[in-house]
């Protein structure tokens, strides 16, 4: 149950992430709008995390919690935000999966 915590925690670290990028692009209130919602979901990924790590080793969680947040705001940013997606980006998006899996599969929990 806490590898779904975790992974919802990095899911969430990508929400706040895309709000910081949407907000540097809105204006007037709708900013603002952006920046609560880079709260909640930075809130949701902290409190996801420390949930996580009561019984996974903080290590793993925390590098696994960091894969997810990063290669989920560079896929974020290729999709939503126009950022080249060449072959050496996504070279190095596929090496950070595989060393999730690879965490994810000599974790002794």
């Amino acid at each position: 149950m806490n590898w779904i915590f975790l992974v919802l925690g990095g899911l969430f670290e990508v929400g706040f992430t895309t709000c910081l990028g949407k907000a540097k692009e809105a204006s007037g209130q709708a900013t603002w709008m952006w920046y609560s919602g880079f709260v909640v979901c930075l809130c949701l990924s902290m409190v996801l995390l420390i949930k996580a790590t009561q019984t996974l080793p903080l290590g793993t969680a925390y590098a696994v919690w960091t894969g997810i947040g990063a290669v989920g705001t560079v896929l974020m940013g290729i999709f939503f935000f126009k950022e080249p997606a060449d072959f050496w980006r996504i070279f190095f998006i596929f090496t950070l999966i595989a060393s999730i899996v690879g965490l994810k599969a000599v974790s002794s929990h």
